[in-house]
């Protein structure tokens, strides 16, 4: 679709230069692309523990009052964003129901909704290129096709699940079928991501707690954020360097032209990383820049969202005591609703314009009006959630 803005500015993303640079300042660049990724896979964690600090127990105890299916939902939209992980979110809830304090049909609106709270930070990485209106346009509507994703899977199969509840029915059959076995693993044991960027997350962690005990995880956040930053302002200068040529034909091979294979690319990595939130917030830079677009994107999201629901899965496999049954049904419910939403979505080609159409008008709007962004994020979720949860659950 052509561009209707008046004032579009020119691409820069290949410079006239990019293809003079020397062997040793590509290596170089390389590397530091390399460090810059790991910079920004550490602050994401970082902002996740932050914010699990100021909000880990209040979900907790938000999760007692979820019986009302609405306001289960709220809760697994504003958990999520509290403690920025839908994986944390969901196995809260998955412990929850394995421990008996949480029926599976409270525990079903709240998985649902975690999936639709993960992608905020993605968001923040966005705001990053808020200077250049072009390159905010381009990061904003990749980053946000995960929102609206989510959003559209809500919309069908929520209300579905609360007529007819096939998501409960067919993940009662799978655990039927599979609990007892010990053949799957943990993914918790290898992540090797995880592992790495560890040290880094404690460093900061242990730091803002010797500033201040009550604000540490505020400072936690403040840093993380800063982090990103800073990663995601260096890494897109270095990008427009290096990505050209072959370089750039290598990474539009591996994501951006068989669609198929850059959604099971966004699956493995983010099994890998355990963050479906890591996978799409290092694709928006490349968004940004021009080297990909949303639509590359795109598919990368779709197999992320699925890629997030494993580690629950393994790990419920784990799970002892006369509850753990039905904690691994809860479990599959998160993975047996994602793969309908891939089938419903995106493999059918009916509905798989819809995300990517809303998120890049949305993106169209926001480069043109900044505010319209804050209003979309703090309205959608945070202040719906809250007001369902307090009207509904409370009231």
């Amino acid at each position: 679709m052509p561009d209707a803005t008046p004032d579009r500015e020119p691409d820069r993303s290949e410079p006239d230069g990019a293809g003079g640079l020397s062997a040793g300042t590509t290596v170089l660049g390389w590397l530091g692309v390399a460090g810059l990724i790991y910079l920004l896979i550490c602050a994401v964690s970082i902002i996740s523990r932050g914010f699990a600090g100021l909000g880990g127990d209040a979900a907790h105890t938000m999760f007692a009052f979820a019986a009302n299916p609405w306001v289960g939902l709220s809760v697994g939209v504003l958990g999520t964003v509290l403690i920025q992980s839908s994986t944390t979110t969901t196995a809260i809830a998955v412990t929850a129901v394995g421990s008996g304090a949480l029926p599976i049909e409270g525990a079903v609106p709240i998985i649902l909704g975690a999936n639709v709270g993960t992608t905020v930070t993605t968001s923040l990485v966005a705001l990053t290129f808020i200077g250049n209106r072009t390159e905010f346009r381009r990061a904003l509507g990749a980053s946000t096709v995960h929102d609206f994703y989510n959003w559209l899977a809500l919309l069908l199969f929520f209300p579905v699940e609360l007529i007819w509840h096939p998501l409960q029915r067919i993940s009662r059959a799978l655990t039927d079928a599979l609990y007892g076995t010990d053949w799957l693993p943990n993914p918790a044991h290898f992540n090797v991501v995880r592992s790495v960027t560890r040290p880094v997350e404690h460093a900061v962690v242990h730091g803002t707690a010797q500033v201040s005990a009550a604000l540490g995880p505020l400072f936690t956040i403040v840093i993380g954020a800063a982090l990103i930053l800073v990663a995601v302002r260096y890494l897109g200068t270095l990008l427009k360097l290096l990505m050209v040529g072959r370089a750039r034909d290598a990474l539009l091979k591996a994501v951006g032209r068989n669609e198929y294979l850059a959604m099971a690319t966004g699956m493995g990595v983010t099994v890998v990383t355990q963050s479906s939130t890591i996978t799409t917030s290092v694709l928006v830079p490349f968004a940004g820049t021009g080297i990909l677009t949303p639509a590359q994107v795109y598919p990368v999201v779709v197999g992320s969202n699925l890629g997030t629901t494993f580690t629950v899965v393994f790990a419920a496999f784990a799970g002892v005591g006369p509850d753990a049954k039905i904690g691994l049904q809860a479990a599959f419910v998160h993975l047996v609703y994602n793969l309908f939403a891939i089938v419903a979505i995106y493999v059918i080609p009916l509905l798989r314009p819809v995300p990517l159409c809303c998120a890049e008008q949305l993106a169209r709007l926001a480069s043109e009006r900044r505010w319209i962004l804050g209003v979309y994020l703090g309205t959608v979720f945070v202040a719906l959630p809250a007001l369902v949860i307090v009207l509904v659950g409370v009231v």
